[in-house]
Formats: structure tokens, sequence, C-alpha cells
């Protein structure tokens, strides 16, 4: 399945594997390479720089095809050290780059000039048209299903992919909203050259998460996610549990609140342990409107072959009703 992406990518299926905070380790990202897509290790997941060194080197002795890391870029008190992150990634050879967050252009040239492949994930148009005039190789847009931080825009997919079609003249690859072949298809036949799954891949045999979690995105309707922070403009996507409904009670209650009130329920270490331990009282799990559409936990390799098959088919049955 060959596309601008696949092949500026060296992969051999238009799909990337999200960079999602926690996930996106060694074993994950190797284990979607190896199944013909685009691994993704996730630099923030590993405390220092250094760390990110040694979890790199782990998945090129699992992996001899081509991954990528992720660095998100997101406004804080306390930053992590982003460009020395960077730099690893750099020295280490990795190829591919994908940012998100914050507009990436203070890395762009030092990225370029080391002959590495940008891509950027943002949620809206506008922001996708400015990553182009910046440079990047790639766009990676998501829809308002997706997990994580859609933006506060609320376009779903159907229309922002078709919308940054029309636009960008880059390779795009939709994100949000796609976990099986006939997604796939749709977005394709939108004008997107690529997919981007992150839910999807919770729900795999290799996926570095406690079964019990994997378990709960496979019994999870599309109607069991919710939206969090949103009266703090800072809008996450989220599964549906205890720990998520009494976020949307704290901030719905009369005069508000500030992220002061929510943040014993919300950090991230209290999102890690309920993915290792596999008690979802812990934490958050983020998690798109795709878990409507798991309902088995395969390897990434049963899965690809699987998504570019039905993917395959439910466009041929489109150009058939076309003709």
């Amino acid at each position: 399945m060959s596309t601008r992406v696949s092949d500026m990518l060296g992969i051999d299926y238009p799909i990337v594997q999200g960079g999602m905070m926690w996930v996106g380790r060694a074993d994950m990202a190797a284990a979607v390479s190896n199944a013909g897509g685009l691994g993704i290790v996730t630099a923030l997941t590993q405390p220092t720089p250094e760390d990110l060194r040694n979890e790199i080197a782990r998945c090129r002795e699992m992996t001899d095809k081509p991954f990528g890391v992720n660095l998100t870029i997101l406004p804080s008190q306390n930053p992590p050290p982003y460009e020395a992150y960077l730099d690893v990634v750099l020295d280490s050879g990795v190829k591919i780059l994908e940012t998100a967050g914050n507009n990436p252009k203070a890395f762009i040239a030092k990225a370029k000039a080391a002959g590495v492949t940008l891509i950027h994930k943002c949620t809206s148009v506008r922001h996708a048209l400015s990553a182009e005039r910046h440079g990047v190789d790639i766009v990676s847009i998501d829809g308002f299903e997706c997990a994580g931080h859609p933006g506060e825009d609320g376009v779903g997919g159907l229309i922002l992919f078709a919308a940054a079609a029309r636009q960008v003249k880059i390779p795009l690859i939709a994100s949000g909203g796609v976990a099986d072949g006939r997604t796939m298809a749709a977005a394709l036949a939108l004008g997107a050259e690529g997919v981007n799954m992150g839910t999807r891949f919770c729900a795999t045999v290799e996926a570095p998460i406690h079964e019990a979690i994997k378990q709960k995105l496979v019994e999870a309707t599309e109607r069991d996610t919710n939206l969090i922070f949103r009266t703090l403009h800072n809008t996450g996507r989220v599964l549906k549990t205890e720990v998520s409904d009494e976020v949307l009670a704290i901030e719905n209650r009369p005069g508000g609140c500030a992220f002061e009130d929510l943040r014993h329920l919300v950090s991230g270490v209290k999102g890690r342990e309920a993915l290792d331990t596999g008690d979802a009282a812990k934490g958050l799990i983020w998690a798109g409107q795709t878990v409507g559409l798991i309902n088995d936990i395969p390897s990434c390799a049963e899965l690809l072959q699987r998504m570019v098959g039905d993917c395959r088919a439910h466009l041929g049955t489109a150009a058939r009703l076309a003709a």
C-alpha cells in the first residue's frame, strides 16, 4: 500500500502508532515497525534524555525497520529539557521525528540539517498550514474523536480531514477516529495518505499496559469517553471512569474550578499507575471514541494485516458503487 507517507517513511503500510505517554516504549514501537507500520518512541515517557538514548538503543535491538520519536512541546512552569531530548534523537541517528503541542519551528532547522523527516501533529487546518510554512514534511491532524488533547474547535475528522486535504500540499496523516480498515479507507478517501492510531494500539498484545485496562477498552462503546478540562480551555478526551467522572463533577461545580482543584486526580504519575496496575480508579486512562470499534486484543502484526485487507476491500466496494 504505497502513498507519499509510506514512501517518505520507508514503511510497508501508511499506519503510524501514536506517540502516547507511558505507552510509546521500545516494545510497542518495535512491534508496530516489525508489522510494517511506523512505531513511535515517546521521548518524555523517559525521565531523562539519557534514558531516551537507552530506549532508542533498546528499540534498535528489537527491530531493523524505521521507527520515530515523538517530542511533545507543551507550556510549563518547569519545562523539561526539550533541546537535550532533541539532541539525543539526532545523536542517535533517528531519522523520523514527530512533534506535537507548540509550534516546533525552533527545532525544525536543527532537525532538517540532520536529515530528519519531520511529522507535526496538530488539531486544526490553520495550524497545519503554519507547520507546512515552517518546513515540516508531513502533517498529522487530529479529529475531535481522538484521545488526548483534540483542541478547542470541536471539529470531527470527517470534516477536518477533508478540509485539510483541500489546503495542505504536503502529505497528510489522519489521526483520531481510525481503528480499523473501514475507517482507514474513509480517511484515504477524504484525502489523507496515512493514518495515525493511538487507542487501537493500546488494545494489542504488545502494548505495555495491564490486561485489565486493555479489557476495559474492548468492553467500552463509542459513548464511553469523557471530555475533561473543557472549562480550563485545555480539552482532553479520556475513558469514562470513576476518576474522569469525578473530574467532570468538580469542573461543573457552581463557580467553576482551577487546575489545582483537579491535580490530585489527573497527575501523569497516577495515570501511569492505572496503566501498570490495571486499577482504573488510580488515575486517568486516555482513550478516543474508537473504543467503540475495538472488540479484540490482536498482535500488532495481526491488526495491521487485517486493517490493510479490510481497507482494500472497502475501497474496492466504494469504487464499484461509484462505477
